[in-house]
């Protein structure tokens, strides 16, 4: 079924079929993402008015929403121009008045004449004792009064765009909505008490209480599911493909792994062993490995990454590490290189900085099978670039790598495993969301040796003792970062420039002591500062965040973060995690400008109590929101209706293994249920799902 579905044409058809919907709405709905009838069918309404008819306003609660049939009394005319045109009328308990601003006398006489009936729905306040109905919703003849629903939903609007608009559009979507076959798994349907799709739609549509509104409500729980399951199918389908794509067994001998433990000055932690584990048994199975390595700032990746690279040469094949930024692959080229020494195998670099004959020399090496580990970054995918046997390939930094470039990196070696590894702990709601076709590692124990940090927050005003404490430091001999949050002073933001603080510690530590990166420098002239502070020629760096990747100077024990309520709190967390790398006891000063936001506040004192990453990971995505977390633009996570991954994580994980399941079961989704989900995938707008199905 590699067409869309008959039963689903009319929800794809032009928005403008729908009722009330021209080509005018047609443009304001556009800027709410509304393109077609599916789209009115999935934009739910978030909240209710209750239009039941009542005997009279006496009694009611105010201010409310009333409805009510009324005697029409006479007409107040304003005293001044734009005042209150008055109408009194009366119910069968009580007088009150509608009020109406700017009106038009005849056109008011004409729908509500003195002495008839008439039933008027709106809000009713109280003003000076008087019960008021300032501009009705609704004014209707008593044999009209079917006409105003008994529960009327509230949509999301847009300029251009009223309420009853809104509403016709969605009773006309829903005329559409085909009976479908069921795509759940009838048991988990039957234990969570969820309607049919049909059913679902409608009732979610036609809310009479706010109990109804609630995420928690069958038929809304229910459409959240149905958009969790399709994105969950989606990626087991990508996962199903790059398992199914014939891998390569690579067997290690456990020589080279074996020499690189002989020589390391501590044992791996239980979490490093039991992902490197988990990585040879992958590698050694015919299909393909799709995992990813999680791992808090130095919690060890570096090691994981390299025995699975050993593993790859030991069985007689060569292995890619691949970083997001040149800086970044000459880091892991300087992490891997002791290591690789300690093998006796040969590791070299490939970056956009490789031109002519030298670049060639590497390639013909690597196609030789000379060079058994390569670093680089994307300039490995470029067309030239031949592997003589590629095994494995690592890529560092998820964010900036989706599927699609998951899947293209593995053409360079047919078969070849592929790892991810990432620094950014993720709060398990968002880790299944954007890698749910991935098996998972997760690093959560630090290396021996690995000092807890000391975090205190420090109000700006006490700079000078700051300076001070520094200056002892520096004297001792110890080394300090001073995070700066921007380049050159700009007037419009208060916030100190990495030039101006250079030259004020300058002055205050001496002249040679001091050294400066930030993000405007010639990359010869930044590489030149990090590499004196590396060899401990500055004892300071002040910098911009360029240094949240890269350096690793075991020295560095001392981490300052100037305006430090400005930063995400992902960002402090790796920028605390650059100090600590050594034997010496760190701390990491966060200082502020008073007085601090709430969140701010929540910020600072997060990091302050705790070094888990992933507890931070879970308070950011708490503050933030996912698309934040990860940078909505490029972060590849779907964007739903109706679900929310943050509030219903638990539905999401139900939907992962439904997935899984129904895939194991039925892998070309054949059967009955089969048939069905690849309905909902069309549904959901899955076609790259749809692609993934294999033909035949």
């Amino acid at each position: 079924m590699s067409k869309r579905p008959e039963p689903l044409f009319p929800l794809f058809a032009d928005i403008e079929t729908l009722e009330g919907v021209g080509p005018k709405i047609a443009k304001h709905l556009a800027q709410i993402d509304i393109d077609k009838p599916r789209d009115m069918l999935f934009t739910l309404p978030y909240s209710v008015i209750d239009r039941r008819r009542r005997a009279s306003v006496q009694g009611a609660d105010l201010p409310a929403t009333l409805t009510v049939e009324v005697t029409v009394g006479q007409h107040r005319h304003p005293r001044s121009r734009g005042g209150a045109y008055r109408i009194n009328v009366e119910d069968a308990q009580t007088g009150f008045q509608l009020v109406y601003f700017h009106a038009r006398d005849e056109y008011l006489r004409r729908i509500l004449p003195t002495g008839s009936k008439r039933v008027v729905s709106g809000k009713v306040e109280l003003f000076d004792g008087i019960a008021q109905m300032v501009h009705p919703d609704h004014v209707v003849l008593p044999e009209e009064a079917g006409d105003i629903p008994a529960f009327e939903p509230v949509y999301p609007l847009t300029a251009g765009v009223t309420q009853k608009t809104m509403a016709k559009a969605a009773r006309s979507a829903l005329e559409r909505a085909p009976e479908l076959q069921e795509w759940i798994d009838p048991l988990q349907k039957a234990k969570a008490g969820w309607p049919d799709w049909h059913e679902a739609v409608g009732a979610a549509h036609a809310p009479t209480s706010l109990a109804d509104l609630a995420a928690t409500a069958p038929a809304r729980e229910r459409l959240a599911y149905d958009e969790f399951l399709a994105h969950q199918l989606t990626l087991a389908l990508a996962r199903a493909k790059l398992r199914r794509a014939k891998g390569r067994e690579s067997h290690g001998t456990g020589k080279l792994q074996a020499r690189v433990l002989e020589n390391l000055a501590f044992r791996p932690t239980g979490a490093q062993t039991r992902a490197i584990n988990e990585i040879a048994a992958d590698m050694g199975k015919p299909q393909r490995m799709n995992r990813l390595l999680q791992g808090d700032v130095g919690a060890g990746k570096t090691l994981v990454a390299f025995m699975a690279l050993l593993i790859a040469v030991e069985a007689g094949g060569q292995g890619v590490m691949m970083a997001p930024t040149e800086i970044l692959a000459r880091q892991h080229l300087d992490g891997l290189r002791p290591l690789a020494e300690s093998a006796g195998v040969v590791v070299e670099i490939l970056t956009g900085r490789d031109k002519g004959a030298e670049r060639k020399a590497k390639l013909a090496a690597l196609e030789r099978g000379d060079i058994q580990i390569l670093v680089g970054t994307h300039a490995v995918f470029q067309k030239d670039v031949e592997f003589h046997d590629l095994r494995l390939a690592i890529v560092d930094e998820q964010h900036r790598f989706g599927v699609r470039q998951r899947l293209e990196l593995g053409k360079k070696g047919a078969g070849a495993d592929v790892l991810v590894m990432t620094a950014t702990p993720i709060p398990r709601s968002l880790a299944l969301a954007q890698y749910g076709d991935m098996d998972v590692s997760v690093l959560d124990e630090k290396p021996p040796g690995r000092q807890p940090i000391k975090t205190a927050m420090v109000s700006t005003v006490r700079m000078d003792e700051v300076v001070d404490h520094l200056r002892k430091a520096v004297a001792e001999g110890k080394q300090a970062y001073w995070v700066c949050p921007l380049v050159e002073e700009s007037e419009s933001v208060d916030l100190t420039a990495s030039e101006e603080r250079f030259k004020h510690l300058r002055a205050a530590l001496g002249e040679g002591r001091v050294g400066l990166v930030h993000g405007q420098m010639p990359p010869a002239e930044k590489d030149a500062a990090m590499a004196a502070f590396q060899r401990g020629e500055t004892s300071v760096l002040v910098a911009t965040t360029v240094i949240e990747v890269g350096v690793d100077v075991p020295n560095a024990t001392i981490m300052v973060i100037e305006r430090a309520e400005i930063f995400g709190l992902a960002q402090l967390h790796q920028l605390r995690g650059r100090v600590g790398r050594g034997s010496g006891a760190s701390t990491c000063l966060l200082m502020y400008q008073a007085p601090l936001s709430e969140s701010g506040e929540r910020r600072l004192t997060t990091l302050r109590d705790t070094e888990d990453g992933f507890r931070i990971a879970e308070v950011d995505l708490e503050m933030r929101g996912a698309g934040d977390l990860i940078g909505t633009a490029q972060s590849g996570l779907p964007r739903f209706r109706v679900a929310d991954m943050e509030n219903q994580a638990a539905l999401l994980a139900v939907a992962q293994t439904d997935a899984r399941k129904l895939l194991t079961d039925d892998p070309e989704l054949d059967t009955e249920r089969g048939r069905a989900a690849r309905v909902l995938l069309w549904l959901m707008e899955q076609d790259q799902a749809i692609r993934l199905i294999s033909v035949g």
